[in-house]
């Protein structure tokens, strides 16, 4: 039986704090409360999948939170850039033997299960999973083993990162599958697109 995990990356809920690019034309409060919907619509997805359930905090373990600690083992990120903080959760991961390793971050509403599956299902026969998004960067990474050298040398919140991701897979001869693209929720504009669509 294969050890799968799935990791949520996600930034602790404190007013001003919290989507800090929404809250500029929202105000701090109003995006707090996004923040928590996004919150709870990843818990809600990630709770369904049959895989270890890890989430791991910005700054330090929430208290009384939606996380519960029955199903989800709670962590925080070390110091450092994006790419440092993923490299070591996917390290510690596979030195934890796991088999396949998901991460995903929580400003993504329309990332349901069944695209964590897929990702999960794609690493049986590739090195790593991206889930592109439409700015440039990507909601969701994955591992079949530890591959760091797709997390280096790469200029993190920008445009840029999905390619430069790319070329690093292409460097290392590391194969690699995508996802469909999706949008992370950075701007008003990017929340009232999701409201508009939402079924």
């Amino acid at each position: 039986m294969s050890k799968n995990r799935i990791i949520v990356f996600v930034k602790n809920a404190v007013l001003g704090k919290a989507k800090t690019r929404l809250a500029k034309t929202i105000g701090d409060e109003e995006a707090l409360n996004v923040y928590l919907e996004l919150l709870e619509i990843t818990k809600n997805e990630v709770s369904k999948l049959d895989a270890e359930k890890e989430v791991w905090y910005a700054w330090n373990i929430g208290k009384n939170d939606i996380w519960d600690k029955e199903t989800f083992e709670k962590k925080v990120q070390i110091d450092g850039d994006l790419g440092a903080k993923m490299k070591d959760a996917f390290k510690k991961g596979f030195e934890d033997k796991c088999d396949k390793i998901v991460l995903i971050g929580s400003d993504c509403p329309t990332l349901t299960s069944s695209i964590m599956e897929q990702a999960f299902e794609k690493l049986n026969t590739h090195d790593v999973v991206f889930g592109p998004s439409k700015d440039g960067g990507y909601y969701l990474i994955g591992m079949s083993s530890f591959k760091p050298e797709v997390l280096e040398n790469i200029n993190w919140s920008t445009e840029l990162v999905m390619n430069q991701t790319q070329q690093r897979a292409e460097e290392h001869k590391i194969s690699l599958a995508k996802l469909e693209h999706l949008n992370d929720i950075d701007n008003e504009q990017d929340w009232n697109e999701y409201l508009a669509n939402k079924v």
